[in-house]
């Protein structure tokens, strides 16, 4: 999810705040003085999850999935500021930058001059940020496909575009529904679902808990997570538990600066050491690679077939999906 992108974060900023997390602090630091000469600019609407008489027309977006959000119900030209990750469609990447996901810069933040800022709820700073500012503020959780569904309903009536919210949630949904029924009947298979962060031969091994998008879309695809009795979203998994649970199936997934074809070869060598893994006996290993997967918005669904195809290749064989050792799934 997007929170994956605050782990590059946390390198980044580490130890610079931008803005105190005091008040008192705040209003003596020189940001506050220019809010202050700025305050009449603000206007101070309704809070989170209403829908004022008058359409935001300054919308901030402190998320890459929030971001596709907004421009695919077609509010993309009221987005003033963006975060740093977020690059699609093409017309984000030229709006101003307000920083990363964990810290983004309030300075910048201000002289937007926004009346929205959508945002995740667990940034606290971010909150009591806007809060302080009185700056009206929509904070979404996506971490489930419901949650996604209602976060998109929701950025809809904030930003008076309920018609085109509603429509892109039954696309998605038709994606979805298609999908099930063509699996249905067909039995589980285990599966092993891996994040691609890193290209180190050494690395740890992080897995896809199943109470997350990408653990529910891992379902619908026909597996069975062999994680399934974790809490965790994105556990670690040690080599022992794969070869004592002996997976079916191992998808590992990741942006395709990552999981290139190169690094894909390397990738299946290295599996080859624990040969009784059924997925390694059987050459069930699969690496999908996409710059969206990890991100909640509306291009996932798009991923579902590739997670189909490596899990009952039965079932998509004669569809248009790559049969190749790295799969790039296009937006």
């Amino acid at each position: 999810s997007d929170q994956l992108f605050a782990q590059k974060e946390t390198a980044r900023f580490s130890g610079k705040i931008y803005f105190p997390e005091s008040f008192r602090r705040a209003f003596l630091h020189p940001i506050y003085l220019l809010f202050l000469v700025t305050l009449l600019a603000f206007p101070v609407t309704g809070w989170a999850g209403t829908r004022d008489a008058t359409p935001p027309q300054r919308i901030v977006s402190l998320s890459p999935g929030i971001t596709e959000i907004l421009f695919a119900i077609g509010a993309g030209d009221r987005v003033v500021g963006v975060t740093d990750f977020c690059n699609y469609p093409e017309k984000a990447k030229s709006l101003p930058k307000v920083g990363g996901l964990l810290n983004p810069s309030y300075e910048t933040l201000i002289t937007l001059r926004p009346d929205l800022i959508i945002h995740q709820p667990n940034k606290h700073k971010i909150k009591n940020f806007v809060d302080k500012l009185s700056i009206r503020n929509l904070p979404i959780s996506m971490l489930s496909f419901d949650e996604i569904f209602s976060s998109i309903k929701a950025i809809g009536i904030a930003v008076h575009s309920e018609v085109e919210a509603d429509r892109l949630i039954q696309s998605m949904r038709k994606k979805i529904d298609f999908h099930k029924k063509r699996l249905a009947g067909v039995s589980q298979k285990s599966v092993l679902l891996i994040l691609g962060i890193s290209n180190d031969t050494m690395r740890e091994l992080y897995g896809v808990g199943p109470k997350t998008f990408l653990g529910e879309m891992l379902a619908l695809a026909g597996g069975k997570n062999i994680l399934s009795g974790t809490q965790a979203q994105y556990p670690k998994v040690s080599k022992e538990f794969i070869i004592h649970e002996s997976p079916e199936v191992i998808i590992e997934i990741g942006r395709t600066d990552i999981l290139t074809e190169k690094s894909s070869v390397k990738r299946r060598k290295g599996w080859q050491k624990f040969s009784t893994i059924r997925a390694v006996k059987n050459n069930d290993i699969h690496i999908i690679g996409a710059d969206y997967i990890l991100i909640p918005g509306p291009r996932l669904v798009n991923i579902l077939p590739h997670f189909v195809k490596a899990i009952h290749p039965e079932i998509i064989s004669n569809d248009s999906v790559a049969n190749k050792s790295t799969e790039n799934a296009r937006p």
